[in-house]
């Protein structure tokens, strides 16, 4: 079970993912002597193990290149299961890598060699931005659905409904996203902002991320993703959810 650290005073636990010895240990013993408390795992499979542990980490920094199980398929698994903010630490520096680890939902990437005192920094400014956009422990009771051409968004249970009734997984990127455009219906949204909301960091990434997110996202909810009619391009501006949006009380099943 995952606990989320409750004492403010207490060090922030970081988990340190990576297969090369040499760069892991002496990184730990930095980031240990920054103020965090560092847990290392030399693979995939060790990483799942302590994130198991009830002191789960608060931040992943993780290698891509590894011996089994990848990097981004952990990356992935973290998404899919859990909240927690991931920092890619690897060698690759191709833009396409680069984009491949944002679609996933990593909050940073940091190309090897980097600077130790940047990477603290780079995890000082993903903490407190997942601190900015944490979900109450308690929800507000008029939290409310998003219903849109028969599809609904539970924002509490980070549940998509299609109009079958059906549930769709989503990532946490592509929930994100969505939220954007419930929020902001029949509103255009640049690429700039819209990796500010989606990925709540500053807007010097790569606009390419954004479009392969907003194709994710319309093929699971478009009818003919090459035809979409419901998040809808704008040449020159961005893109735009062209649904009218309700709010309804949340399903409490």
């Amino acid at each position: 079970m995952l606990t989320n650290q409750t004492d403010p005073a207490a060090p922030t636990r970081l988990l340190l993912v990576d297969d090369e010895q040499t760069l892991r240990e002496p990184l730990a013993s930095y980031l240990e002597r920054q103020g965090f408390v560092v847990s290392q795992a030399a693979s995939a499979a060790e990483a799942r193990v302590l994130l198991a542990c009830d002191e789960a980490p608060e931040l992943v920094l993780l290698d891509i290149m590894m011996p089994g199980e990848d990097g981004l398929s952990l990356c992935r698994h973290l998404t899919e299961t859990r909240a927690i903010p991931t920092i890619f630490l690897t060698a690759r520096g191709e833009a396409t890598d680069r984009i491949v680890g944002l679609e996933i939902g990593a909050d940073d990437y940091v190309v090897k060699p980097f600077e130790p005192r940047e990477l603290v920094a780079r995890i000082r400014s993903v903490l407190r931005r997942s601190a900015r956009g944490a979900t109450p422990a308690e929800p507000l009771p008029q939290q409310e659905d998003f219903v849109f051409e028969g599809w609904r968004l539970d924002p509490l249970k980070r549940r998509l409904i299609a109009p079958d009734g059906a549930v769709v997984a989503i990532s946490s990127v592509e929930f994100r996203l969505l939220m954007a455009f419930v929020e902001h219906p029949r509103q255009v949204l640049d690429r700039d902002r819209l990796l500010d909301m989606v990925q709540g960091r500053e807007a010097h990434l790569f606009d390419r991320a954004v479009d392969n997110q907003v194709s994710r996202l319309r093929r699971k909810i478009e009818i003919d993703s090459r035809n979409p009619q419901m998040i809808q391009t704008v040449w020159g501006g961005g893109y735009m959810l062209a649904a009218d949006v309700r709010r309804v009380a949340n399903d409490p099943a």
